[in-house]
């Protein structure tokens, strides 16, 4: 429950038809069972405790009675259950019979959902029994003589979380064209239940999967889906229980078929209204009743899957994919670029890291698709105090492979004489030491491309920038910054999908040293000929940072979720203190450096997730941290 994170459970018990004393004892256990494994929210089949295969027997007041009888026994049941729960059961209004999912909490029937869409077609005959509820609107009275809320548009919200609002679907409702949950989630819903008896024929699990998650992902929504299993009657139909939990298209449990039991799984309501609050057309008309309940607001213990790297894809192929995707999108913005400015060449700096690597592949992509010579990309190495023999050893290689123009610069000497100008002791190892290398790098770069008519190619990534971690006026800056919403995670990826795909061993080789290195400005003397300076020495693991990034960016997350989410993805590589210490590094350097975000040049966006002022990120370089870093103190 704190920070938006509910447990839910899709059940299916294995009932016996018509034998609602049964499958009332049935369901009680399942409910204990399912709030001791942490449930709040518990979604059982539809139907579930007649069975949904009753048939004629929906016409027997014996049977519909017996369904009364047990709901107040369940609703009694949940008195000291601190959940909330969704059962399947006929029952009559105004002499009309329903297919209904019962909600219940706390001991109380809090109100009944009517399905709306009444299959009658191929294997189903439900219009034989059931009206449609799609226009019901009553008071139902129990059998106890207290009185509920009967109709489709009522909406369940919990008073201690008011994030976790529920609607409900039954079965075939999600199956039409314009399921009802359309409309609760316009009304507030940001949770779906779906009680459910969808019998199994081959290659319908996927379809259903696919429904499930789709509309998830349509609603920006959680989708609960319980189905009924094994003990409804196999006359002509079997049911697998084939449950499913979803979160915005993501699939977060799934239940194996033909079975019966238990599926549970963490949803993050926080995370759905926050992305729905950022989208200017998730429109709302709040046209439901809304009927509130209670929950103890406990911590959630979280099952749920926390990817350590969730700008890069896990499954190969889709890796694979997505690498592929990203290199086309970096390749035809400079593509246009380079068209609209008529510029008659590529001027760019390569250091032998990855970042420039990147870069240069990106531009001979976008030359290839010109069908322009690489040698109109001018590669410029420019050796520094800091160089090492490895990274400008393999910047002349790849540039020497990639067929593009090489130009060296030894920047050691310009820079003595701009130090003597401005009486910086060389001997000093401070900022202007460093920042005076790189911004005369830019300047190099910015005449050469004067000169030869071409534009300069910016190199460095999304992860830098976040962090700030660039020379302002110096590698910050550039003509068109292809890598300005990659982020270093997937930077390396990108570059090995290349250099697994290019066909060139030889390249290969290269691009595969260059991997190899420490990521390094190489702004101070190696010592004993290796890299003296290194960046995850001094502002932490870029996965650490990439992953802070996505998550305050993307969802808005408060520091303290996201220190606890990394320590889920994390626990295994980095102890609690050291999470937390580059995370404070993180809110830190993100707010102090925003000013350089706010001048930089056009690059295109790859992701979700990207930084330039004039899109993803309006932000007062001036805003302040406290809010954020008082937070992590707490901690």
């Amino acid at each position: 429950m704190r920070q938006g994170f509910v447990k839910t459970a899709a059940v299916t018990p294995k009932i016996r038809v018509a034998d609602t004393t049964y499958n009332g004892q049935v369901i009680r256990e399942l409910m204990h069972k399912a709030v001791d494994e942490g449930a709040k929210l518990v979604v059982f089949p539809e139907l579930c405790l007649t069975g949904y295969t009753c048939q004629d027997l929906f016409l027997q007041e014996t049977l519909l009675a017996g369904a009364r009888e047990e709901l107040m026994k369940l609703a009694a049941e949940s008195e000291d259950l601190d959940a909330i729960f969704f059962v399947g059961i006929p029952y009559e209004v105004n002499g009309k019979l329903y297919n209904m999912a019962a909600v219940f909490s706390r001991g109380q029937v809090l109100g009944m959902v009517p399905k709306s869409y009444i299959p009658n077609y191929n294997e189903f005959y439900e219009a034989r029994h059931f009206a449609s509820g799609k226009e019901l609107c009553a008071r139902v009275v129990l059998p106890d003589g207290s009185e509920v809320e009967a109709g489709p548009n009522l909406l369940f919200t919990c008073r201690e979380l008011p994030k976790l609002c529920i609607g409900v679907e039954i079965c075939e409702d999600l199956w039409t064209p314009n399921p009802p949950s359309i409309g609760h989630a316009m009304s507030g819903a940001d949770v779906i239940v779906n009680l459910s008896a969808s019998n199994e024929i081959t290659g319908k699990d996927t379809y259903r999967k696919n429904l499930v998650c789709g509309q998830s992902a349509r609603l920006v929504g959680a989708y609960i889906y319980a189905s009924a299993g094994e003990g409804e009657s196999t006359q002509d139909l079997v049911f697998s229980g084939h449950n499913l939990i979803a979160e915005n298209g993501r699939l977060i449990a799934e239940s194996g078929r033909f079975g019966y039991g238990i599926t549970c799984g963490e949803i993050d309501v926080e995370r759905l209204v926050e992305e729905r609050r950022r989208m200017s057309t998730f429109l709302t008309d709040e046209d439901h009743e809304v009927v509130e309940f209670s929950l103890k607001v406990e911590e959630t213990a979280l099952t749920r899957q926390v990817d350590s790297t969730p700008f890069v894809p896990g499954n190969r192929a889709d890796r694979d994919k997505r690498c592929d995707e990203i290199l086309m999108i970096q390749a035809m913005g400079l593509k246009k670029r380079l068209e609209h400015t008529n510029s008659r060449c590529v001027v760019l700096g390569i250091s032998g890291g990855l970042d420039s690597t990147l870069a240069l592949l990106v531009v001979v992509k976008a030359f290839d698709l010109l069908g322009w010579e690489r040698s109109r990309i001018t590669a410029v190495t420019m050796p520094g105090f800091g160089t090492t023999d490895r990274t400008y050893d393999n910047a002349v290689k790849l540039i020497g492979q990639l067929g593009a123009e090489f130009v060296e610069v030894d920047i050691k000497h310009a820079v003595d004489v701009h130090f003597a100008d401005i009486g910086q002791d060389p001997a000093l190892r401070d900022v202007t030491y460093e920042n005076g290398q790189a911004r005369e790098r830019t300047q190099i770069l910015m005449d050469i491309a004067n000169k030869k008519g071409g534009l300069v190619v910016g190199t460095g990534d999304l992860s830098e920038l976040a962090l700030g971690w660039a020379t302002y006026n110096g590698d910050h800056m550039s003509m068109y910054a292809v890598n300005a919403s990659v982020p270093k995670t997937l930077v390396r990826h990108l570059v090995r999908y290349f250099a697994e795909t290019c066909g060139d061993d030889i390249l290969s080789q290269t691009l595969s040293d260059v991997l190899d290195t420490p990521v390094s400005p190489e702004l101070l003397p190696p010592e004993e000929g290796k890299i003296s300076q290194k960046t995850e020495d001094l502002v932490g693991p870029y996965e650490l940072h990439d992953f802070f990034l996505y998550y305050m960016l993307r969802f808005g997350f408060t520091p303290a979720k996201i220190f606890r989410l990394a320590k889920c993805a994390f626990g295994e590589s980095y102890e609690d203190e050291v999470i937390l210490q580059w995370l404070k590094t993180f809110c830190r350097r993100f707010f102090a450096q925003q000013f350089k975000r706010s001048c930089l040049p056009d690059g295109p966006k790859v992701g979700s997730v990207a930084v330039s002022p004039r899109g993803d990120l309006r932000m007062p370089s001036d805003a302040c941290a406290s809010l954020w870093m008082e937070e992590l103190d707490k901690l």
